[in-house]
């Protein structure tokens, strides 16, 4: 039995007492702003959908899933969100390999998570898989004004088999902030798979995000954040935030945790951050309301997060599967934490 999981019932009882004692006594203004972004590995349902190719997970599937191994994720993926609020939870939750808006609900609603109000932004993508990208968000802290899907322009909808990618415009105190979640394409089967349809879509984000500060009345605040597949060094990346020729500026926030050899996947024992965040120049040089930093942007890697690495010295993220192999854990990834707090103009002066 894994001791880094909260279990039985007293402890649960004790978890939950420290968790709403906090919740309801402190001060949510005096406290930053938490987005987080989770690559959940695989977080399907038991049933069968007929319109996608989900039959690996199903109980009669090849990874034999079921209800006791959904039930189990579910609740070890509630207690991930809690832990990575610091005994609250993350104001905004972004999300990759999300099967559909049911796996969502049960998470928010079925889970003491019911208690923080979360609300859901999520459409079927049109991956064949059935993995979507989509988000949480406290209601309580932010507010959804609209949100859209993309798919890149120069490709028909039928053709586009990939995720496609989130925008949300939120109103949070009283700062409008711009999200923009990714789940670009895999790089299985190597380093080139998918290259070509990733810097297509590198490209359409780009011309997104100059689009919305180019039509924003005053520069706007922009985090991209997600799974890119694809490393800080690689080009789809540099691409992206390569200086537009109108000046507009992103900052890979990741690079910080890059340069110092961290990472949120791991291949044949190497460490990758394939997981990243970027910002809009604007929310690190802003001298009023919202910002971040560098310094702000975090890998959330508690020791309950990680395995020891059967194959490989070190430790891995503690994954469900590994290959067909049912493991128990929480995901192939770890996530990726982005802190915003408020800056005053009299704070400058």
């Amino acid at each position: 039995m894994n001791k880094s999981i909260i279990s039985g019932p007293i402890i649960t009882f004790l978890f939950l007492i420290i968790l709403l004692n906090r919740v309801y006594s402190q001060d949510t203004g005096s406290h930053p702003v938490r987005l987080m972004f989770y690559n959940v590995e695989n977080l399907f349902d038991i049933y069968d959908d007929t319109l996608k190719d989900d039959d690996e997970f199903l109980p009669g599937g090849t990874k034999r899933w079921n209800l006791t191994r959904y039930n189990r994720k579910i609740d070890l993926l509630y207690k991930t969100l809690v832990a990575a609020g610091e005994w609250d939870t993350p104001d905004i939750v972004a999300f990759s390999e999300i099967e559909n808006r049911k796996v969502l609900a049960d998470l928010v609603s079925g889970t003491y998570l019911s208690k923080f109000k979360y609300g859901i932004v999520h459409e079927d993508s049109p991956d064949q898989r059935g993995i979507d990208v989509c988000l949480i968000y406290r209601k309580d802290c932010a507010e959804v004004i609209d949100y859209r899907y993309w798919i890149p322009s120069d490709v028909k909808r039928e053709d586009f088999t990939s995720r496609s990618i989130l925008y949300v415009k939120f109103l949070i105190k009283s700062d409008t902030i711009h999200l923009i979640v990714n789940h670009w394409p895999s790089r299985r089967g190597g380093v080139l798979a998918g290259e070509g349809l990733r810097v297509n879509i590198a490209s359409m984000v780009r011309e997104k995000a100059d689009s919305i500060i180019r039509s924003s009345p005053v520069e706007a605040k922009i985090i991209i954040l997600g799974d890119f597949n694809s490393t800080p060094d690689d080009r789809e990346i540099k691409s992206l935030i390569l200086p537009s020729d109108s000046g507009i500026i992103l900052k890979n926030l990741s690079e910080y945790l890059s340069d110092k050899g961290l990472g949120t996947y791991r291949y044949m024992g190497t460490w990758e951050l394939i997981d990243q965040i970027i910002v809009s120049e604007m929310l690190i040089t802003c001298k009023n309301g919202l910002y971040t930093g560098s310094e702000m942007v975090t890998i959330f890697k508690p020791r309950f997060l990680l395995k020891k690495d059967p194959k490989y010295p070190g430790f891995s993220p503690y994954s469900t599967y590994r290959g067909y192999r049912y493991q128990g854990g929480y995901s192939d990834h770890l996530p990726v934490m982005l802190d915003l707090k408020i800056r005053l103009q009299d704070q400058q002066e």
